[in-house]
């Protein structure tokens, strides 16, 4: 991987999902399609697109002609603060986001099929590089990026949401792949359509991905009545960017309620979301900020903790973070009063592990109360001469008690403070009770007790995810390795002749040649033919054999109206010689 000073920073448990780019594996029919998209966006786009667009296509060095070597593009992309990686298919949203979060630009390395130019359910390189990459080049929808990444960093998910992303990315799998059974693909919609209908109360990070969808990937700005496009998904979809401005797709204003609106990546969209600058977008998320528990703390955030059933941080007001499964919240009159972890915990300030309370310290859980202490004002900015007062001396036996009636009893061995706030306090030869249940024993060892009296935030993920060791497994299920057929290698060979023959300049003859083996085997061909009629009309062929081809185009044309806009689109391509 050719890295920057941008990919230099990116931690280490996000490297195992980038990926080679494969390069060498796009066939010369994969050039073709790329070709084909991005002189139809240089076409229609400047008249709907926003402005920073096609000057975006020049800032990040993508190439009109070919498929991209992302990687190359990195010593373009460190010009404007972001970088490259490639990827397989679908990744982890949670993951998608912390790259956004680091300005890194997550590339899908395959590139859609020549059956789905209109439009792909499955993210590929024309989404990803020709979509997202141009538009980042606006200083202000880049840190408003940056801005949503750093949210999703943070936001709960669910089981559900895991179970969706897996039955969303097995979906887009098998629709990529051109040799892929009805029956494969029919079975695996009546899944996703199964989880969809099971209508679980959203997590953050879904409501969050609903943000995402209707601005970074099908956004619309300006006015309700005259929109431009700036989501990567229209830009990338030369059907839906034209679709999409019509009047049968509904224009609503971009507002926080966007969050309510599912999404079905699958098909195009009923309606679309207009905001009228790129400013809007990070008010409407500042908005949304507002109600995650990072923000909010608290028993809703604890909530939220729990039921992520997966690591999770809470941050206790004295500015200790514990990092760990939660599991089990005791509550007083419906207020949280002890917080229990189990496996692997963590104890953390300023999101850096605090010495000798890493996961090795804390194997297997950590436990500690919350709340107010009877008769002692708030330890947790009181000095060490202020706790002596109230009888707080390390190396000294005492007992604390919560006004919940958690009680903490055993020998003090050590304060642990950090620029004036007291963390956590260690006790040797330790019991904690509470409601008669035994929640600490003193042959547990060393017990930590966290001080804090409120839980003022709660987020997802380790507070210090290198000394947690976090890892983000790569996806089980990799992205299809097409085995083309024999007639289909000769098909691809066919394109590398009509590239070579329009890149060296060589004479039309050859192109005569390709032509007639395509009618005779491969009568559904569009694309090749198209590019073969431009060449020969460029070179000002007098044989007739252009107009045959074109003749032979518009019958194809007549087959569906996919295939009417394909060949029609690329028709007025020929004009631009």
């Amino acid at each position: 991987m050719e890295s920057n000073e941008v990919l230099d920073k990116l931690p280490r448990h996000l490297l195992s999902l980038i990926i080679d780019q494969p390069y060498t594996s796009y066939t010369a029919q994969d050039h073709a399609v790329w070709r084909y998209i991005m002189r139809q966006n240089v076409r229609y786009l400047p008249g709907v697109a926003h402005p920073s667009y096609l000057q975006g296509l020049k800032q990040t060095g993508i190439s009109i002609d070919r498929i991209p070597e992302m990687y190359g593009m990195n010593r373009i992309l460190k010009e404007i603060g972001w970088a490259a990686v490639a990827v397989d298919g679908f990744i982890p949203p949670a993951a998608f986001m912390e790259f956004q979060a680091y300005n890194v630009l997550v590339i899908a390395a395959d590139i859609r099929p020549v059956d789905q130019v209109l439009y792909t359910p499955a993210p590929d390189i024309i989404h990803e590089a020709a979509g997202h990459a141009p538009i980042i080049a606006d200083e202000e929808y880049s840190a408003y990026l940056r801005d949503f990444g750093r949210a999703g960093t943070r936001a709960f998910s669910s089981a559900y949401d895991n179970k969706m992303y897996e039955a969303i990315r097995h979906l887009s799998i098998l629709k990529a792949d051109p040799y892929t059974t009805f029956d494969s693909i029919e079975k695996a919609e009546a899944e996703l359509d199964y989880l969809s209908k099971l209508q679980e109360a959203p997590s953050e990070m879904a409501l969050l991905r609903n943000l995402h969808w209707w601005t970074v990937e099908y956004g619309l700005i300006g006015s309700l009545e005259n929109p431009k496009i700036y989501g990567a998904g229209l830009l990338s979809s030369i059907g839906e960017s034209y679709n999409c401005l019509k009047t049968k797709v509904k224009k609503l204003p971009y507002s926080l309620d966007a969050r309510n609106y599912a999404f079905d990546i699958t098909t195009q969209q009923p309606q679309l979301f207009v905001t009228p600058d790129f400013q809007h977008l990070n008010t409407v998320l500042e908005q949304y900020l507002d109600t995650m528990a990072f923000r909010q703390g608290g028993s809703d955030g604890l909530k939220k903790a729990l039921g992520s059933d997966t690591t999770c941080t809470v941050v206790y007001s004295s500015g200790l973070q514990v990092s760990g499964k939660l599991v089990k919240i005791h509550n007083d009159n419906n207020q949280p009063v002890y917080l229990n972890f189990d496996g692997p915990s963590m104890l953390s300030h300023n999101y850096k592990n605090l010495e000798g309370h890493g996961i090795s310290n804390h194997r297997t859980g950590f436990g500690s109360p919350l709340g107010k202490i009877k008769d002692i004002n708030s330890i947790e900015t009181m000095s060490r001469g202020e706790l002596a007062a109230n009888g707080i001396v390390e190396g000294r036996e005492l007992t604390i008690e919560y006004i919940s009636g958690v009680q903490v009893k055993g020998r003090l061995d050590k304060i642990t403070s950090f620029n004036g706030q007291n963390l956590l306090f260690s006790f040797q030869n330790c019991s904690v009770q509470f409601n008669g249940i035994q929640l600490f024993k003193p042959e547990w060892g060393v017990y930590d007790m966290a001080v804090g009296e409120k839980i003022i935030s709660a987020f997802a993920g380790p507070a210090d995810p290198d000394a947690y060791e976090l890892q983000y497994p790569a996806p089980a299920e990799k992205t299809h390795h097409i085995q083309y057929t024999s007639k289909t290698l000769e098909l691809h060979s066919l394109y590398a002749n009509v590239r070579s023959v329009r890149e060296t300049g060589r004479n039309n003859d050859e192109l005569f040649n390709i032509w007639q083996t395509l009618k005779m085997n491969y009568s559904d061909e569009w694309l090749l033919p198209l590019e073969i009629a431009e060449e020969l009309i460029k070179n000002k062929d007098n044989t007739g054999i252009p107009e045959g081809i074109i003749c032979y185009l518009n019958l194809l044309a007549g087959k569906n109206e996919e295939l009417q806009k394909l060949i029609e689109d690329g028709m007025l391509l020929f004009t631009h010689h």
